[in-house]
């Protein structure tokens, strides 16, 4: 495998939770398997006062909490380590940007490393607009070498409304080209997202049925068991709709309502992925209640940093229609949840019940057929059809086929910030979703969010913890084939 162009990492927020659970233990992963680039350094920029060496010894302590279910050796991690250097600065004052820029000159010089960088915002959002407009005031935007380039990573949430998001595409398009801009969502880089295309696009059986036709509904979902935690100042202003179905979960959508693409190329993939959004059913006040719905779990209010008297909704539902010949009245409910039953998240494609029943009881009145693609904790694709039960009689059940990526190799799947990371080292942006799905998804959901400002405390239903929801999640598909989060 061609490694990718010698090439500075900077990570700004280099102290914070992000960088040490997820970038650098996955940064060690990718050394580990010999896939960073040859000649290669990671500079880590933040207020925190660190040498290189103190720095160097909270990542240690970082990748072995975050690897300690594997062995690591330790001549490994020290060459790593080794990779790891640090800058103390102020990222809201202008000048510290040059001394910046000369620790990264005389790293790259050092390293003999090409005019290429790759700038990591490991921040809070208020700095995603400050820190690019610092580094075109600091002239760190552009490479100066003919051959040179430079990149950046912008983390979640990206914008908290349509206005916002494209204020925010619009200042960094200003700063940087659009094919150097790379919005990560953490969802796309998990295995079995990625391997949603090989299934549909590499197997012959899949493909033809794909469609309204067959289809009778889609279910995209991400059920968590846990609460807000620590997150609670966070999650209160932003709610399940902002956190989940606006970014991860209208992205798997995406991906699984897309056309082929003609050739297997990011910008072709993009662009199919586009098309999808684009011809999204827009929500009406008339037809809102009964395509969304909203839920608080009891005990939200008492946790810390939420308001007492809030409405944030921690279970949010949408109903989505896709407005094209393939999926023309198939319903796609996208939901999410916290305090759930179980922490699941997958896509599951019930198909059709055949078109006269032949077997009494067939299935216990439901179609016998139904695809499920198993994203986490236990990655892996099930097939669900219906079977006669041994004995006297034609009694039908439904059994499944089920595959798991465990079988395959004893090695962990790796983490999705591996291989998202290596993408965008590579210049891949296939996994990196694009200005205008950004701004189309919170086109569709903004009035959604207007609509729950308006009722305040009317609509918002309240569950039990460890419930799938609110009872009344129903509303939004009252045929109980397709009521989201009825037992499977």
């Amino acid at each position: 495998m061609k490694k990718a162009d010698d090439q500075l990492l900077v990570i700004f927020g280099a102290s914070g939770d992000l960088t040490g659970r997820k970038l650098i233990p996955s940064l060690f992963e990718l050394y580990a398997a010999d896939l960073l680039p040859e000649r290669f350094a990671i500079l880590g920029a933040a207020r925190s006062e660190y040498s290189d060496d103190q720095f160097r010894e909270e990542q240690r302590k970082h990748i072995r909490e975050e690897l300690s279910g594997r062995e690591v050796e330790e001549e490994q991690l020290n060459g790593f380590l080794s990779l790891v250097y640090y800058f103390a600065f102020d990222s809201v004052h202008s000048v510290q940007y040059r001394e910046l820029n000369g620790k990264m000159e005389a790293l790259r010089k050092e390293k003999g490393i090409p005019d290429r960088v790759l700038y990591y915002l490991a921040t809070p959002p208020l700095m995603y607009e400050k820190i690019p407009g610092f580094l075109a005031e600091n002239q760190m935007n552009d490479a100066s070498d003919p051959d040179g380039w430079r990149r950046i990573v912008v983390e979640k949430p990206f914008g908290i409304s349509y206005a916002s998001a494209k204020q925010l595409n619009d200042h960094l398009k200003g700063i940087f080209n659009e094919n150097e801009i790379y919005r990560i969502d953490h969802y796309l880089g998990k295995e079995t997202v990625q391997n949603l295309l090989v299934l549909r696009f590499a197997n012959g059986i899949f493909e033809p049925l794909w469609n309204r036709n067959y289809i009778h509904s889609v279910e995209i979902s991400a059920a968590e068991s846990l609460g807000v935690e620590e997150r609670g100042k966070y999650y209160d202003g932003a709610g399940a709709l902002r956190d989940m179905i606006q970014n991860h979960l209208m992205e798997l959508m995406g991906f699984t309502a897309m056309e082929c693409p003609a050739a297997f190329e990011a910008d072709q993939i993009k662009a199919e992925v586009s098309k999808v959004f684009r011809s999204v059913r827009p929500f009406t006040p008339v037809d809102m209640p009964e395509r969304v719905i909203r839920g608080q779990y009891e005990g939200y209010r008492e946790e810390p940093n939420v308001a007492p008297d809030s409405y944030t909704e921690t279970y949010a539902a949408v109903k989505l229609f896709i407005d094209n010949w393939r999926w023309s009245d198939v319903p796609f409910y996208l939901y999410t949840g916290k305090k759930m039953a179980e922490k699941r998240s997958e896509i599951v494609i019930n198909f059709k019940s055949t078109p006269h029943v032949l077997f009494a009881g067939q299935c216990s009145g439901k179609s016998c057929n139904r695809l499920i693609i198993n994203i986490q904790p236990d990655e892996g694709i099930t097939l669900y059809f219906g079977l006669k039960v041994p004995g006297i009689g034609y009694k039908v059940e439904q059994v499944g086929m089920d595959f798991r990526y465990k079988s395959l190799s004893d090695t962990p799947l790796p983490d999705a910030y591996e291989r998202l990371l290596l993408d965008v080292m590579e210049g891949d942006s296939t996994l990196y979703p694009q200005s205008d799905t950004l701004e189309i998804s919170w086109k569709l959901m903004d009035p959604v969010l207007e609509y729950w400002k308006q009722q305040g405390r009317e609509g918002l239903y309240f569950y039990p913890p460890g419930q799938n929801g609110p009872a009344e999640r129903c509303v939004i598909a009252p045929e109980p084939e397709s009521c989201p989060f009825l037992p499977k």
